[in-house]
């Protein structure tokens, strides 16, 4: 049984990633593919909205011959994920309480 993943969530979990380091976005997809499924063709919408809120920010680095694009995140994002966080904590309370 899969539980449906929110938008939220999927942003707290991308924030995390690129919180331990910058990424392009094969490699996020493949990090955060290690605990969710989830395709490239979902991530970058929420990599753009992201961008678009100010949580992350980008570049461009050559690697053989090619442009990859990078993702950074900035503080405002670092703010958002301490909120996303916070709000984890008491959502995973809450629901172990009914649960176990």
């Amino acid at each position: 049984m899969t539980f449906q993943l929110g938008s939220s969530l999927l942003d707290a979990c991308v924030l995390a990633v690129l919180s331990r380091g910058d990424a392009y976005g094969y490699i996020l997809t493949q990090q955060v593919k290690e605990v969710i499924d989830i395709s490239e063709s979902t991530l970058y919408p929420v990599l753009r909205r992201l961008q678009k809120e100010a949580f992350l920010s980008t570049y461009d680095k050559a690697w053989q011959g090619r442009n990859r694009r990078y993702y950074a995140i900035t503080s405002l994002g670092r703010q958002q994920l301490a909120a996303y966080i916070q709000e984890w904590i008491c959502y995973r309370d809450s629901i172990s309480r009914i649960l176990l």
